[in-house]
C-alpha cells in the first residue's frame, strides 16, 4: 500500500514541528532550571571559583610573608641573646 504524496509531507511536516517543540521545551526547561540553581546559589554564602583562587593565592603570599618575618625575628633574637651574653 502506497500512502499519497499529501499524506507523507503532512506526516513530516507535523514530526518537524513536534521536535522543535520538543527543542524549545528543553531549552525552556533548562534555562528555567539555570535561573533556579543561581537564584538558590546566591541565597547561600559561597563564593566563585575565581574568588576562591585569588584569596587562596593571597593566603599563601601571607604565609610566605609570615615565615620570613619568623626567621628575621629568630635571628634578631639570637644577635640580642648573643649581645647580652656578652
Amino acid at each position: 500500500m502506497k500512502l499519497p504524496e499529501d499524506i507523507l509531507d503532512q506526516i513530516s511536516r507535523q514530526a518537524s514541528a513536534l521536535f522543535s517543540q520538543g527543542q524549545q521545551a528543553r531549552d525552556e526547561v533548562r534555562a528555567n532550571v539555570r535561573s533556579l540553581v543561581q537564584s538558590q546559589l546566591s541565597k547561600l554564602d559561597v563564593v566563585s571559583r575565581e574568588e576562591f583562587d585569588a584569596q587562596q593565592a593571597v593566603l599563601e603570599r601571607t604565609r610566605t610573608r609570615l615565615a620570613e618575618l619568623e626567621s628575621q625575628l629568630n635571628e634578631l633574637e639570637e644577635r640580642l641573646r648573643d649581645s647580652s651574653a656578652s
